[in-house]
């Protein structure tokens, strides 16, 4: 039973709600279930809510959804209905994502001792909507923020990438590169606002790696002392066994370089500062709580002040963007979002404890891998360089399109330019040789910029493709990562980034051995080539699968969605589905169980960028691949289940 609307629309919002111990639907005027969290999407009975109540319970429901903007009406019960007693209430509410609906929550009778009370449909119903607001407005303010995070972007590329190319044209006028350096200082300093905003609102992609945080902390030692001062005292404790994380190195030095200097502000400039890393274990109980969290082992990251403290009526606002404690002109107000997007975005959760008078304590709480650490290998920097190859600039700004353009024919290469997807592919379709698409991620039209660079490569399979954008949305960053093989040059960005970005695009594009070729299998590891059903929404990442599997002698077919991927299976023999967790519409999960309806033997490989993958049951037919993974990985696990 999908929800058939929209707060899946919304994934801080859903999540929250996904993460209730009880069911939880939203019901139209008409009756129709307009939202069900994932409880309630496995359990409600065949006849809906309404059959969970007796008469008496029914007619009070159907009275409020005759009138849901009343506020008052509200009702609880045990009642018999289909499939046994249930703790049922409802409420009515004036949603401001959903419109005048009727919230319900419920749960079997002998979930929970004792009676079923006024005072627990209240609290069931309070709960959600504690979580449902603060999720919404949580979700609205990144909305905004990463809105105007991509057009001050947009505004920052321009100034940028005219400044150096004026730079370029006053090379050896000393007093007129000084205030060209100036300006650029300036536009350095809206970047990291920027990127700020973006982490709060969970749009920025994120490049993780497995990190050992203690060994990471140690690193940041002499930065940390260097941002405090002397006069602040740094204890690092790091406990034995610590487990690793995978998580983006370059924003969890930005999160802990943000509270030192929001803890020596606190501290106005003398006190102790302890960074403590552990294990941890949250439950299920700690995660209910919480709402957008789910249990399992974590890795504890805590930061302590000794400085004056957060008096409690203000202490829920302090994730806000744009809140301070701070007289004005001391601070953006943007630290403390900046860290709790980030630790969101990465699957974490964040914690803040404090006491007026005594000092601060801010738990950040990653995932943890069980995968080996990654090792950082140095790569010296590459000189400036241009190229005479072709380059087809796609971009809907004007004035950012003709700063680019700019940039890339004052390196030397032959620049075309469109100012939508539709009008690069008309380009692309006259026949006129590319070497290079350069395209902005977000833009007007129908035709998206992952579909457009799936359609060149189909028309001119030599043609790399690199993204660009202030504001990535979700059509290259899936689960707070790239998609794999994606290129991303994010907005703004200097010439040298451009041409060095650019050269190495261009130069993994030429290489005579692509990465799926560097790792085919020699002839005697080959197996019987297998019949794969591929079913995932995004274009870029269905294509590298199927290169992947092909490049491995296997028959591939090819679906964007459920409804695509069950007519495929009716018509073709399938050895294997591989489907990402979160399709639109059904979900992989509920794909699966309608194809093993007429098939139920068939091997199911899950991709998803969830380590957790709330939903997924494994078994020897059944397993699970996280985003990103390589060919080797893949095989892997197409071979576990397919070869029982």
């Amino acid at each position: 039973m999908p929800p058939s609307l929209a707060l899946q629309d919304h994934s801080l919002i859903s999540r929250s709600l996904d993460s209730l111990p009880y069911g939880f639907v939203a019901l139209s005027p008409a009756g129709d279930i307009l939202y069900a969290n994932a409880w309630a999407a496995g359990r409600m009975p065949e006849g809906g809510f309404l059959s969970m109540w007796n008469a008496e319970g029914r007619e009070r429901v159907e009275a409020a959804l005759a009138a849901p903007d009343e506020d008052t009406a509200r009702g609880f019960q045990i009642a018999t209905g289909t499939g046994g007693p249930w703790r049922v209430a409802f409420e009515a509410w004036n949603d401001q994502t959903l419109g005048p609906v009727v919230l319900g929550t419920f749960q079997p009778a002998g979930a929970v001792d004792g009676g079923w009370t006024q005072g627990d449909g209240d609290m069931a119903l309070g709960i959600t909507h504690g979580q449902l607001r603060q999720a919404q407005k949580m979700d609205a303010i990144g909305k905004l923020t990463g809105g105007v995070a991509h057009d001050f972007n947009n505004l920052l590329q321009v100034i940028s990438g005219n400044l150096q190319l004026l730079g370029a044209d006053i090379a050896g006028n000393a007093r007129a590169e000084r205030r060209v350096a100036n300006a650029m200082a300036g536009v350095t300093r809206g970047t990291k606002l920027a990127a700020q905003l973006l982490a709060f609102g969970r749009r920025q992609p994120l490049a993780p790696k497995v990190v050992n945080i203690g060994r990471f902390v140690r690193d940041m030692d002499d930065l940390l002392r260097r941002a405090l001062g002397e006069a602040i005292e740094v204890e690092t404790v790091v406990a034995g066994g610590l487990w690793n994380t995978l998580i983006d190195p370059g924003n969890v030095e930005n999160a802990l370089l943000n509270l030192a200097i929001n803890a020596r502000d606190a501290m106005e400039g003398q006190g102790k500062l302890t960074i403590e890393a552990g294990n941890a274990l949250l439950d299920a109980t700690y995660a209910d709580a919480h709402g957008d969290l789910r249990p399992g082992q974590y890795v504890m990251i805590a930061v302590t002040d000794t400085g004056t403290g957060i008096p409690p009526e203000i202490i829920e606002q302090v994730f806000e963007p744009f809140f301070t404690t701070k007289p004005e002109g001391r601070g953006t107000g943007l630290g403390l979002s900046m860290v709790y997007g980030f630790v969101k975005q990465s699957g974490g959760h964040v914690k803040i404890y404090s006491e007026p008078g005594h000092g601060t304590t801010v738990k950040i709480y990653l995932p943890r891998s069980t995968q080996s650490e990654d090792r950082v290998v140095a790569v010296e920097e590459e000189g400036v360089r241009g190229g005479d190859e072709t380059v087809l600039v796609v971009e809907d700004d004007d004035a950012v399109r003709e700063t680019v353009v700019g940039m890339l024919g004052d390196l030397g290469y032959r620049v075309l330019k469109a100012r939508d997807a539709q009008s690069a592919l008309s380009i692309i379709e006259s026949g006129i040789a590319i070497d290079l698409l350069f395209t902005d991620v977000v833009m007007p039209g129908t035709l998206r910029s992952p579909e457009l660079a799936r359609k060149a490569v189909e028309r001119q399979p030599g043609i790399a493709v690199l993204f660009t954008s202030g504001y990535t949305e979700n059509a290259i960053v899936h689960g707070g990562r790239l998609d794999e093989g994606v290129e991303l040059l994010s907005k703004p960005y200097t010439r040298d980034q451009l041409a060095r970005r650019v050269r190495h695009v261009l130069a993994t594009r030429q290489r005579p051995a692509d990465p799926i070729a560097a790792v085919a299998p020699s002839e005697s590891d080959r197996v019987a080539p297998l019949r794969v059903l591929v079913v995932e929404d995004d274009a870029l990442i269905r294509m590298s699968i199927s290169e992947m599997l092909e490049s491995r002698g296997h028959i591939v077919f090819e679906a964007g969605d459920g409804t695509e991927a069950t007519r495929l299976h009716a018509s073709e023999t399938i050895d294997v589905l591989l489907a990402d967790v979160g399709l639109p519409g059904i979900s992989g999960v509920e794909l699966a169980a309608r194809l093993r309806e007429s098939q139920p033997t068939l091997p199911v490989l899950y991709a998803t960028g969830d380590h957790l993958a709330n939903g997924v049951v494994r078994d020897e037919r059944t397993a699970i691949i996280v985003k990103p993974y390589g060919v080797a990985d893949l095989m892997q696990a197409i071979d576990r289940i397919a070869r029982r």
